[in-house]
């Protein structure tokens, strides 16, 4: 009975194993790790596979003044045919980008977080399409900082 049971087990974490192998593939997808490791915006791009041009059809709205830098509220709104991620960075961060967002194919390019924001500084929409990267960015001044200060 002992046997039978450890086999089962054993199966059932072969498989988990094996389905998880898909799901480190999609976390890339999402979450490209070079991009988040960086510490300044260039590396950011490089992670993210290209530079980001300038787009009006990115609708970034952030507060003039962030009483809190650990509490930021960001909104992004992509009117890019082919939207298919939103990244949010912040210019200043010791790691800027601080969001990635996959959207899915046929729903509204939007997603609203806060984020922590070191000083005063641009924060960045960063717009996936059709394999090419836009930007919007906006600054926000910060009164007290988000990153330990």
């Amino acid at each position: 009975m002992n046997r039978k049971r450890r086999h089962v087990l054993q199966l059932i974490a072969g498989a988990a194993v094996i389905a998880a192998l898909p799901l480190k593939a999609l976390a890339e997808f999402i979450r490209p790790q070079s991009a988040f490791d960086a510490n300044n915006l260039d590396s950011v791009f490089e992670g993210l596979g290209s530079s980001a041009e300038d787009s009006d059809l990115i609708q970034l709205e952030t507060p003039d003044i962030a009483e809190n830098g650990a509490v930021v509220p960001v909104e992004v709104t992509s009117a890019i045919p082919g939207t298919s991620k939103i990244y949010i960075a912040i210019e200043m961060n010791p790691n800027p980008l601080a969001a990635g967002f996959a959207i899915p194919e046929g729903t509204e390019p939007y997603v609203a977080t806060r984020v922590k924001v070191a000083q005063t500084c641009v924060i960045y929409a960063l717009v996936e399409a059709n394999g090419k990267l836009y930007k919007a960015g906006r600054e926000t001044k910060v009164t007290l900082g988000g990153c330990g200060g």
